[in-house]
């Protein structure tokens, strides 16, 4: 690991004027993502700027929905009373996640930022486009079980890590941050990129930006709901296939739905054609299954991951069965 200055953030501005004036400098929260990263050599920072100690740990309640801070811990958020009620989804989601040990110092804003586990980007002697632009992808014609079937590039095939972001994405959450030039707000469905030419960026944060809070809207999807999570083994392990699914349900009609996967590209995965296609409709199995086929359109794997083409409408279908109480019937 190399030599880096450590410095403690006791208000935002110093916080963000450190990072902004060093392209090499790092935030620091939990360090879950980012001491890994530093132990493989994948990053190595000038300078880590500790912002534990600014007032970004608070989850409060809005008229219109639930501000959550970037500081506060994925273990605080998921058994969080407010969480729970209003947004049951975002909680499974994260209790999906990691061990319970990583929970306890994930922080918000570090899930957001959390890097691929792609092995090639992992691994300093193998080419990745994401870790050094130009030198190639080796997950392309290498092992590409755990990799992306939507929006790839020749360039990129890695997927996002994150169950937080699935349920997230299917709540149309805000990422607040705040940065040189001010405060803004984004959209989670603009905060992650896709590759295309430039995998090296994962979001689209400018220099020097620290995410200080997500807010989420209140909305109708907080009772029929699931985050189903299909992996190699049920304790710690990343997705294969997730897929969050919130129904907005009168009687047995689909009066609304929000659907989202994760483990099937660069950023968390939203279907909308699918959810248009269930609005107005009756909960059913074929409705179901058709949703799933046109969630698919698009889709394509490669060499060692064939099988998702299968796995993950089959597991749209199954968490819509859940949501819907279809599969306790």
């Amino acid at each position: 690991m190399n030599q880096f200055q450590y410095n403690k953030a006791n208000e935002p501005h110093s916080a963000v004027k450190l990072v902004a004036k060093d392209p090499d400098a790092h935030f620091l929260a939990g360090g879950t993502n980012l001491i890994d990263l530093m132990k493989m050599g994948v990053v190595n920072p000038t300078k880590l700027v500790d912002i534990n100690h600014l007032p970004f740990s608070k989850i409060e309640k809005l008229p219109h929905g639930l501000r959550i801070g970037a500081l506060v811990s994925n273990s605080d958020v998921a058994d969080s009373e407010l969480v729970k009620a209003g947004f049951p989804l975002l909680s499974q989601a994260i209790n999906a996640g990691a061990s319970p040990q990583l929970r306890n110092m994930a922080t918000v804003g570090g899930n957001l930022m959390q890097r691929t586990r792609c092995p090639y980007f992992f691994d300093t002697t193998l080419p990745c486009n994401k870790r050094k632009p130009g030198s190639g992808c080796g997950a392309l014609e290498g092992i590409n079980r755990m990799h992306a079937i939507f929006g790839a590039s020749d360039q990129c095939i890695a997927v996002n890590p994150s169950d937080m972001n699935v349920a997230m994405r299917a709540l149309n959450a805000t990422v607040h941050v705040s940065g040189p030039k001010g405060a803004r707000g984004i959209p989670i469905a603009d905060f992650h990129r896709l590759p295309g030419e430039q995998p090296e960026l994962d979001n689209t944060l400018k220099n020097g930006e620290l995410i200080t809070a997500v807010e989420l809207p209140y909305s109708a999807f907080n009772k029929n709901l699931s985050y189903l999570k299909i992996r190699d083994r049920t304790s710690y392990a990343f997705a294969l296939v997730s897929a969050a699914v919130a129904l907005h349900l009168e009687g047995e009609t689909i009066k609304e739905a929000r659907l989202a996967m994760g483990g099937v590209a660069h950023k968390p995965w939203r279907l909308s054609a699918a959810e248009e296609f269930l609005k107005g409709k009756m909960v059913s199995e074929g409705n179901f299954r058709q949703a799933a086929q046109i969630a698919m359109k698009g889709a394509k794997a490669y060499q060692y991951n064939q099988f998702k083409l299968k796995l993950a409408p089959n597991t749209l279908i199954q968490s819509l069965r859940i949501a819907s109480g279809i599969a306790a019937s």
